[in-house]
């Protein structure tokens, strides 16, 4: 907001002459307006953001799945022993994953909106794979850490790991 300076020459008792300057405001208190909280993600918003992934695994391109990654995201993936902190890492691990058809399942999961741009998602999932032209099936547990950027859900952690006792 901008004052408006507006300034008078007046007679002051005794003959001299004053400057008085007059400050005002334009209509409507700003410091009574707040602008409006952000509005925050539903958790079938968040939800959603798997079934973005899960098909972009359908498509078999790694670059695909890597695009919903943001560009500093960890990946610690189930069927890998090594973290992922790259792109190129991410998209490495998922050429290799892609090979055996992933379609990815939720069995149970847990969504936290922690703010207007971050959420979790964190739960227990399985996937159906072909290997060597058989079936076989890996359950994991899993968290996804999602930060919208740009308007896009991206993807800045995401941990899975086969369950223990399967």
């Amino acid at each position: 907001m901008r004052n408006k300076v507006r300034s008078r020459v007046g007679v002051v008792a005794g003959g001299l002459a004053a400057t008085l300057v007059l400050v005002g405001c334009s209509t409507g208190n700003a410091d009574t307006q707040t602008a409006p909280a952000p509005q925050l993600p539903s958790r079938e918003d968040i939800a959603k953001q798997f079934d973005t992934w899960n098909a972009a695994l359908a498509t078999g391109d790694p670059n695909k799945v890597a695009d919903l990654y943001a560009p500093d995201a960890v990946l610690l993936p189930t069927v890998s022993n090594n973290v992922r902190t790259t792109r190129a890492e991410i998209v490495d691990y998922f050429q290799t994953f892609l090979q055996s058809k992933p379609a990815g399942t939720i069995d149970e999961e847990v969504i936290k909106v922690i703010d207007a741009d971050t959420a979790i998602n964190t739960g227990v999932y399985h996937f159906n794979l072909t290997k060597d032209g058989k079936a076989q099936r890996v359950d994991a547990r899993y968290t996804y850490v999602y930060e919208l950027v740009n308007g896009k859900w991206l993807i800045l952690n995401h941990h899975s790991s086969a369950m223990p006792e399967g």
